[in-house]
């Protein structure tokens, strides 16, 4: 069989206010373009479980939400989107089941509502997928009829077993930026988070040295590429992250990855970070008061009890060259309109590199999902096309929805701004080289008397 991978890619918003603002403000286009840009590593693991004697194609959707005409030469076409995209990738899948091509769903928003996307797939997949892709395969050479294949009817998926993504896959595209998985999960399951509505199991790590192969098959396609880290928290086991630091260090490697504040304790981490080549550290900080942090976690209150730190620890982490995107949501509950001026000082004031905002979204099958639907504080009930991170989709508690609107497109203009960035940047490199000059002076191999 002819076996297509379609992936579904780029930003979504919908208020028109916040479009124009981003079309003019250089530092939310620039993460924009780099998420829009990095191939889906969940289609290229399904590709390297996929059985022998099968040829395979990797595809992108188009932005206008257009599928490549060569995918119609396809017998089977796997699709992995998520919420925001959802209607999109839908209208493919029925294009293609309408030529004759059979159609697989999977991904965040299809494992919580399978029976919605089996309208519109031969197959579809719930939870991870590796154990089960192959069956979906001979489902479709057998011609079996539609079904549901879900992950905990298949052996658990073992992150220390699985074998190299097929990178080669995307040989003749213009990628620079390719997704590694190091670790799968996050302790702290913030009741906001999609992600762990799809895995629904425990942080687990990958062996450090299959990390470094999966690394080095990359090397082998491109010259000096970038590497972002696929994960929700890579740095929970300090003793783990440091092993995986010394297995990068030989490879002279750049890389990204998502963490949390708790890399600002460990010295020697930051060190090892340092010199294994990570340049920037994705963290969430949510708020940068305590009060609306309270209760978002459903193990343990890690943020709250750390958000008093938050200036001490980032300047930390950006004192060893490491630069930190600061992550916020905003309409947590208890936050007021105060919440926008709070986010833009905290951000200048500690000199964060990059900073990214986000409204809290209610995803399907998620904890808030469920909490906000109880309370009828949905504004679009199953209108997922709002599940995009930058609109609003419920009633907050402590300010209107347009309040909320409002507050995020000034909130926008106000730190993606030329000028605001270029200054945060500015306090970041001058800490930064002040803080290397510091270390200089207190190494006995550098003093000069």
């Amino acid at each position: 069989m002819r076996i297509g991978f379609l992936a579904m890619s780029g930003i979504r918003a919908h208020d028109p206010e916040l479009l124009k603002l981003g079309l003019t403000l250089p530092g939310f286009v620039d993460r924009s373009r780099v998420i829009a840009s990095l191939p889906s590593l969940g289609l290229l693991y399904l590709a390297a479980v996929t059985p022998p004697g099968h040829f395979l194609q990797y595809f992108e959707a188009e932005a206008d939400g257009s599928e490549p005409a060569e995918v119609y030469v396809c017998d089977l076409v796997a699709i992995s989107t998520f919420s925001a995209q959802v209607q999109e990738a839908y209208a493919i899948a029925d294009r293609l089941r309408a030529a004759g091509v059979k159609v697989a769903m999977g991904g965040l928003h299809v494992s919580v509502l399978p029976h919605e996307a089996a309208v519109h797939a031969d197959y579809v997949v719930v939870g991870e997928g590796e154990n089960t892709w192959p069956a979906v395969v001979r489902a479709a050479i057998e011609d079996s009829p539609p079904r549901v294949f879900r992950a905990i009817d298949f052996p658990e998926v073992e992150v220390a077993r699985l074998p190299v993504p097929r990178y080669d896959l995307l040989e003749g595209r213009p990628y620079n930026r390719f997704t590694i998985q190091t670790s799968r999960g996050c302790p702290w399951r913030c009741e906001f988070c999609a992600s762990t509505v799809m895995l629904q199991r425990p942080y687990r790590k990958r062996p450090v040295e299959l990390v470094g192969r999966d690394i080095d098959s990359v090397l082998k396609l491109r010259a000096d590429p970038f590497f972002e880290f696929a994960d929700d928290n890579t740095f929970v086991d300090k003793a783990w992250g440091k092993k995986l630091c010394r297995e990068l260090i030989p490879r002279k490697i750049s890389w990204f990855t998502e963490t949390d504040i708790s890399v600002a304790d460990d010295a020697e981490l930051l060190d090892l970070m340092q010199q294994a080549g990570c340049r920037q550290v994705l963290i969430g900080l949510e708020s940068p008061d305590v009060a609306p942090l309270e209760g978002i976690e459903l193990r343990g209150n890690f943020k709250a009890t750390r958000c008093r730190d938050y200036g001490a620890s980032i300047r930390r982490i950006q004192s060893m060259g490491i630069t930190v995107n600061g992550c916020f949501v905003l309409g947590l509950d208890g936050q007021s309109v105060d919440a926008f001026e709070q986010v833009r000082d905290f951000a200048a004031d500690v000199g964060l590199y990059d900073v990214q905002i986000t409204v809290q979204t209610p995803f399907p099958g998620t904890p808030l999902y469920d909490r906000l639907a109880k309370t009828g504080r949905l504004l679009h009930r199953e209108a997922w096309k709002y599940c995009t991170l930058f609109d609003v989709g419920y009633e907050p508690t402590h300010m209107t929805a347009d309040e909320l609107r409002k507050g995020m497109r000034w909130l926008t203009a106000e730190l993606y701004s030329e000028r605001a960035t270029h200054a945060r940047r500015r306090k970041f490199f001058d800490e930064a080289r002040a803080s290397r000059q510091s270390r200089r002076c207190r190494s006995p191999g550098d003093a000069t008397g």
